[in-house]
């Protein structure tokens, strides 16, 4: 196809077209006509080139403007157009427009990005107490830390790596797959680009080396079970000189003997007398806080209530202010009585008119309507 064709023509474009348009346009086009789909037609072939060479012109902001200006003239002799270009020229392009569909395949030709080191998990079990007030402490924990006598790089002291024959130091190797250009991580280097040729003799070429290490672990106040703790660059070192993974503390609350907690609340099971449920009164319970939470009692109290104390419960994590206590009653019925507690209790019940447990002579009032037929 003669290059004197329009090149936006060629793009099925306008002339104000904007770039992401031509990008577009460009990738239909290019799909359409590539080699790889239409096998020995040498007008497909053609036609790839043409749209190439438009696109390699149009997507430059400067080559574009000289382009509006003086059509294909501005090429001429030499003038940086396309026409010239071989087909492998025009497969660049290809590439640099459709290669995030191939896991990135040029990234701009660099080596590949150093792996980083492994994250590590420590699991710390502390009470809820701990959980309440905070507190700092120390973990050890055996890991692959970098290695001090080649300063992580792997090679013996005084010598360097060398540059990867395999992929001539760009970490990655290119592989024709039908349609596709993947790129992979050399097998060779492993993607680091490089060569150890004299390995340092303590770490044998990694970079890393076993060490048993002590750290400050600060847990705040109002954890929770699960809560997670990040120690920055504490995790495996990375591979000669890469930078190194996290380390994750996750908690766990101990089952505490009077409070259970959910979120910032804390809840309790109180048992209560009688005479006091009946009469009303109060009862102390040491919180977490270390204070006596005076609870009072109303009179006539029924097993299952709850009662609150405002701000008697967990701190709120990173935050201000407590969560609430929550006493549930348990009306407890006495099971030793004296002699004397027995004549007073009898006392009491020839008093009884049924108006003191209305729910009691409710129910037997409708137990007795039921069977008599009413």
């Amino acid at each position: 196809m003669s290059t004197q064709v329009d090149y936006y023509e060629l793009l099925e474009c306008e002339r104000t077209a904007d770039a992401t348009t031509l990008k577009s346009s460009y990738r239909k086009l290019a799909m359409k006509y590539h080699p790889d789909k239409n096998a020995g037609c040498k007008n497909s072939e053609s036609k790839f080139k043409a749209v190439s060479e438009a696109y390699e012109v149009l997507r430059d902001p400067q080559k574009r403007a000289a382009y509006d200006r003086y059509g294909h003239a501005a090429f001429a002799n030499g003038g940086g157009g396309g026409g010239a270009q071989d087909f492998g020229g025009f497969s660049d392009i290809f590439e640099s427009v459709f290669g995030e569909f191939m896991g990135g395949a040029r990234g701009g030709g660099g080596r590949q990005q150093q792996r980083r080191g492994a994250d590590l998990r420590y699991d710390m079990e502390i009470s809820l107490e701990e959980a309440y007030h905070g507190k700092s402490t120390e973990v050890t924990i055996d890991v692959s830390a970098q290695c001090d006598t080649c300063d992580g790089s792997g090679a013996r002291p005084g010598t360097r790596a060398k540059t990867c024959q395999q992929c001539n130091g760009h970490g990655k190797v290119r592989a024709q797959q039908g349609f596709f250009v993947v790129e992979r991580a050399c097998p060779v280097c492993q993607g680091t680009g490089e060569m150890i040729a004299d390995p340092c003799p303590d770490c044998r070429g990694d970079g890393r080396v076993d060490k048993t290490k002590t750290l400050s672990v600060n847990v705040p106040p109002g954890v929770d079970e699960g809560t997670r703790i990040r120690l920055a660059s504490e995790g495996e070192a990375g591979p000669r000189g890469a930078p190194a993974g996290d380390l994750y503390i996750f908690l766990h609350v101990k089952r505490h003997a009077i409070f259970e907690r959910e979120g910032t609340t804390l809840f309790a099971r109180a048992p209560l007398s009688f005479t006091t449920a009946s009469l009303g009164g109060s009862i102390a319970i040491p919180g977490l806080d270390g204070e006596t939470h005076d609870i009072k009692i109303p009179a006539g109290i029924q097993s299952g209530k709850q009662l609150r104390q405002r701000g008697a419960g967990m701190p709120v994590l990173q935050g201000r202010g407590h969560g609430d206590l929550v006493i549930q009653v348990d009306v407890e019925t006495p099971t030793k009585l004296s002699l004397r507690q027995k004549e007073l209790l009898e006392m009491f019940r020839e008093t009884e008119t049924g108006d003191e447990c209305p729910a009691s002579q409710g129910f037997f009032a409708k137990l007795k309507g039921v069977f008599a037929g009413e």
